[in-house]
C-alpha cells in the first residue's frame, strides 16, 4: 500500500516562539492509526523564532536524527556535548537508557527550521552522538549516519531532470524538505510524505530543484 500525507494535514503544535508540524502522534496529538511506521515514531518539522527553543528535556530508547534546513541550531546534552549545527550536517543522538538535551535557535535575528526524526532504538548502552557532513549530489542517494534501528537514511537532491532508484526494502518513507519531488508516481511538495510498504524499488525524480529525506526500513 502507498499513502500520501500532505504537509497541511499534519498535526500542529504552536508554542512560545515555536511552531511544529508532526507526521505521527506526538505530545498532545494522538491518532491510534498513526503512531509509527516501522521503527519510525516521529518526524517533526520545527520552526523556531530567533532566540527561541526547547529547554532541557529527556528522551530514552530512541534514535534522534536532526537535519537543519535554515539557520543554526544550538545543541547541548547531558553527555557534555555542546555546539552548533547548520545546513548540510546531519546529527544522530542515540539516547540509550536516557539523555537530556537542549535545543535553541542560535541566532537572535534569524529564524531556524529543522527536521527532527525519531526511531525506536536497539541501543541500550551509554548515549552516543555523531555529526556528519552530507554533500548533496543531484540524482544520487547520499548515505548518511548509521542508526541503532532497522533503517537507513539517505538524502536525495535534484536540480531538474534527474531520476533515481531507491533499492527494495520492507518499507519506504519519503519526506520532501524543499521543492517538488515525484515519488512512486506521486507528486510531493515541501512537507509532504509518501509511505509505502510494497517492498519493491521506488523511483524518485525532480523536474526542478528539490530535496527529500528517504528512509528504507526493514522493521
Amino acid at each position: 500500500m502507498r499513502e500520501v500525507r500532505r504537509s497541511a494535514d499534519r498535526f500542529l503544535t504552536v508554542g512560545d516562539g515555536t511552531v511544529t508540524r508532526h507526521s505521527f502522534s506526538y505530545g498532545a496529538h494522538y491518532d491510534p492509526a498513526n503512531v509509527r511506521f516501522g521503527p519510525l515514531v516521529a518526524i517533526n518539522v520545527e520552526h523556531l523564532a530567533p532566540g527561541s527553543g526547547y529547554p532541557a528535556h529527556r528522551h530514552s530508547d530512541v534514535e534522534i536524527i536532526t537535519w537543519v534546513l535554515e539557520g543554526v541550531l544550538r545543541h547541548e546534552d547531558s553527555t557534555g556535548i555542546a555546539g552548533d549545527v547548520g545546513p548540510g550536517v546531519l546529527q544522530r543522538l542515540s539516547a540509550g537508557p536516557g539523555v537530556q538535551h537542549t535545543e535553541v535557535n542560535a541566532s537572535a535575528t534569524d529564524p531556524l527550521v529543522f527536521v527532527q526524526m525519531m526511531l525506536a532504538s536497539d541501543h541500550d548502552g551509554d548515549p552516543e552522538i555523531e555529526q556528519r557532513a552530507v554533500e548533496p549530489s543531484p540524482g544520487v542517494l547520499v548515505a548518511t549516519v548509521r542508526v541503532h534501528a532497522p533503517g537507513r537514511l539517505h538524502v536525495a537532491t535534484f536540480r531538474g531532470g534527474e531520476t533515481l532508484r531507491v533499492p527494495p526494502a520492507g518499507r519506504h518513507l519519503v519526506h520532501v524538505t524543499r521543492g517538488d519531488v515525484m515519488a512512486g508516481g506521486e507528486g510531493l511538495g515541501a512537507g509532504d510524505e509518501l509511505r509505502s510498504d510494497e517492498g519493491g524499488p521506488l523511483v524518485l525524480s525532480g523536474d526542478g530543484p528539490g530535496e527529500a529525506l528517504v528512509w528504507s526500513l526493514d522493521g
